[in-house]
């Protein structure tokens, strides 16, 4: 509210305040008193159509408002600033319209509504069923849509007059289903047609498999609105009288006398009538960066409320993955559980059962190394393999292939990503010092040529003939021996925890220059090309519009964006663009943590807390720890297992 720009206090109110009351509900009586005797204004709060996972009355804080002046969108008595908005607003511009186009797409794809506490994956019944839907007893909106008890008998009649012989499903409301309040319907309204229906699916599969939707106010009729569908409604809710609707009980008064597009109506109340909160940050926001997180939150609890076994994690990432993947039940480590589902880290997998999902980094993962016990901001479960294992297919895999044809939105989300990440100079890791190069250079085009480490799994299982450092270097110089090649070694390597490392005389006449400790996004900048095993490196080379050369088979090879050398699976014939490809990887994929708030979030939060280092210390005894690995590097399994 005080974001917004009302802030609340308590005292005695006085004509130049206003009273702030909730909707329509019981105790909005004692602020309706209170501004008719001291002449203040009202306002009247709501949570707005798109609000958290679960109802409130379960205990979670609403994404957002909506605060009318005038009076409030479900009582149809007066006209609210929703309804005056439709009324009377343009509508019409076309990024505005735009907007609230890919805003239906983005809650379709996602399967979001106003609770998305429900699993998308849930079986629904099958398609050819009357949809009617219920509501809680007594809501206001039904009371102040012009409805009553009757409306819903009235609903249920004319669905089975209009659709004789077809299966009629009555939806229970997802409070009425937790035990919270009582709704219009009950057993006692079953038959052999009729049948009660209070399992949480999507509502967007629930309405794909309906022919006819049927409502008296509930928001389920706006979202049938969204799908497609004419619903016919028995009440006055928001959404009818534009056109969209077929009006059992039309409003007497002709203040809605406009005919609006689905567009429209999706624009005027999602877009401009909420206010949307962002908890990453505590302020206000626009429609898509709540929808984003929102999606987030949303992937997090389907995912992880079943609760997790992990296997094969190391004794200093547990506290990480508690944060990630234990929000709705504690994570437990090295043993199974009947109720749970198992994930393991990739390159262990064999300490769990075969159905265990594979955990690895994600690909913006932090400001400092893993093997520096530096905690991850991402993390990617996958259901099918693991991206850097090409002999089989992997969940990356199919996003890639899926993200071959973007909407508008999803391409200028992915644009803008990859636009700020150059900007902001970020990579996996987010180290090492700006590089000088050699001032002595000979001319000819720069070649960087990252170094790996060697026994990586990405190395033994996505490498072709050439997987060592040393002959990456050799191919290079054999490929374009008038370039000027720049070897950059493995900082793991450079720090001397993993193998990989080439011997000085073995780099001559191979390597023009040797760039220890350098930053990944600033070398880039002064390079022509890359050439690369499977480094990541080739894809934040990507990212910048530099030609890659492949002589493995990495994520990003095989898609028509890289020089591919090595053996590329053939399933890999999807054609995505760079943003495609950069949609699947950085925004699909995986899953991120917000340091500040510990809440699931978007990766436009993680690039700001990487670029900001706002919430990325490390422990203190990670930090000892990691002093330690340093001094003893060649025992540094014991610590690592």
């Amino acid at each position: 509210m005080a974001l917004a720009g009302y802030p609340l206090s308590l005292g005695r109110a006085g004509p130049e305040d206003r009273i702030a009351v909730w909707g329509r509900s019981p105790y909005a009586a004692r602020g309706e008193a209170v501004s008719a005797k001291t002449g203040a204004g009202l306002l009247r709060v709501e949570d707005a159509f798109l609000r958290s996972l679960f109802p409130g009355r379960a205990g979670e804080p609403p994404l957002g408002l909506v605060i009318d002046e005038n009076g409030i969108y479900f009582d149809s008595d007066s006209a609210s600033d929703l309804e005056t908005l439709l009324r009377e607003h343009p509508l019409d511009d076309t990024a505005l319209l735009d907007r609230a186009r890919a805003g239906i797409a983005r809650m379709t794809e996602a399967h979001l509504s106003k609770y998305s506490g429900f699993d998308p994956d849930a079986p629904c019944p099958d398609p050819g069923y009357v949809l009617v839907i219920d509501q809680t007893r007594g809501d206001a909106s039904v009371t102040h849509g012009k409805s009553d008890a009757n409306s819903f008998r009235e609903a249920l009649y004319y669905a089975q007059e209009d659709h004789p012989g077809a299966r009629i499903l009555i939806k229970t409301h997802p409070e009425t289903a937790a035990g919270h309040r009582p709704g219009y319907f009950g057993p006692e309204d079953e038959s052999d047609r009729i049948s009660l229906f209070s399992e949480e699916v999507s509502p967007w599969h629930l309405l794909e498999g309906a022919i006819g939707v049927y409502v008296v106010t509930s928001q389920l009729g706006f979202e049938a609105i969204l799908a497609g569908h004419r619903p016919r409604v028995f009440g006055q809710p928001f959404y009818a009288g534009w056109g969209l609707t077929e009006d059992r009980h039309p409003l007497s008064l002709p203040r809605r006398g406009r005919n609006l597009t689905r567009a429209q109506l999706f624009a005027g109340a999602m877009l401009l009538y909420p206010h949307w909160y962002d908890p990453c940050h505590d302020r206000l926001c626009s429609f898509e960066e709540t929808l984003a997180t929102l999606e987030a939150r949303t992937r997090a609890w389907r995912e992880d409320r079943r609760g997790w076994c992990a296997h094969g994690m190391r004794l200093w990432k547990r506290p990480a993955l508690q944060g990630f993947f234990g929000r709705e039940r504690r994570v437990i480590f090295d043993r199974s559980a009947p109720d749970r589902r198992d994930m393991v880290w990739a390159g262990k997998s064999d300490r769990a059962p075969d159905t265990a999902l594979r955990l690895e980094d994600g690909f913006l993962r932090s400001r400092g190394l893993g093997a520096a016990l530096t905690p991850p901001l991402s993390l990617a479960l996958d259901d099918l393999g693991i991206y850097y294992d090409p002999s089989r297919p992997s969940r990356l895999e199919r996003w890639i292939a899926r993200r071959s044809d973007l909407r508008r939105d999803q391409a200028r989300r992915a644009e803008d990503l990859r636009r700020r990440l150059i900007d902001l100079g970020l990579s996996k890791y987010n180290q090492g010092e700006a590089p000088a190069l050699p001032e002595d250079l000979p001319p000819g085009p720069r070649i960087l040529v990252p170094g790996q480490v060697e026994d990586d799994a990405s190395i033994r299982l996505g490498a072709g003939e050439v997987h060592t450092n040393l002959g990456l270097l050799e191919a290079a110089r054999a490929a374009h021996p008038e370039a000027v090649i720049l070897y950059k070694p493995h900082p793991d390597v450079e720090a001397g925890l993993r193998p990989g490392k080439i011997e000085a005389e073995a780099l001559t006449g191979l390597a023009d220059a040797v760039l220890v400790n350098a930053d990944p996004a600033a070398l880039l900048g002064q390079v022509d090309a890359v050439w690369t095993m499977t480094s990541l490196m080739g894809f934040e080379a990507l990212l910048r519009g530099l030609p890659v050369t492949c002589l493995g088979a990495p994520f990003y090879a095989g898609w028509g964006l890289t020089t591919d050398l090595g053996p590329v699976p053939d399933r890999r014939v999807a054609r995505p663009t760079l943003d495609g490809l950069v949609h699947a990887a950085l925004i699909d994929y995986p899953r991120y943590c917000d340091p500040v708030t510990g809440l699931p979030c978007p990766v436009e939060v993680v690039v700001e807390r990487l670029a900001t280092g706002e919430g990325l210390g490390r422990r203190p005894a990670l930090r000892v720890l990691s002093k330690l690995q340093g001094v003893f590097a060649s025992y540094a399994g014991l610590w690592r297992r």
